[in-house]
């Protein structure tokens, strides 16, 4: 069963989702939840850890599309060094 809450400062639908873990995983998200002092409660630090999650995976898809990218541009004309320097003027 789905519970509905509604943020009234975002507008965000909330849902209920039950876990299970283990007894020494429950004891930690406790202690960062209560101990950390950056969550309210365990539900604010899970999704904390899914938002960071979620930036991971955009982060890693976006590495992705510039690997893609890199390899269907095909071999370059410069050479190493010309390629070192114009990083270093970069800087």
């Amino acid at each position: 069963m789905l519970i509905y809450a509604i943020n009234i400062k975002r507008n965000i639908i909330m849902t209920t989702m039950n876990i299970s873990l283990p007894a020494e995983m429950k004891t930690w998200v406790e202690f960062q939840a209560q101990n950390s002092g950056r969550y309210t409660n365990t539900s604010d630090y899970v999704r904390d850890l899914i938002r960071k999650d979620q930036d991971t995976n955009a982060k890693i898809q976006q590495m992705q599309v510039m690997v893609t990218e890199g390899l269907e541009s095909g071999v370059g004309s410069r050479t190493m060094q010309v390629l070192s320097q114009a990083a270093l003027k970069a800087l």
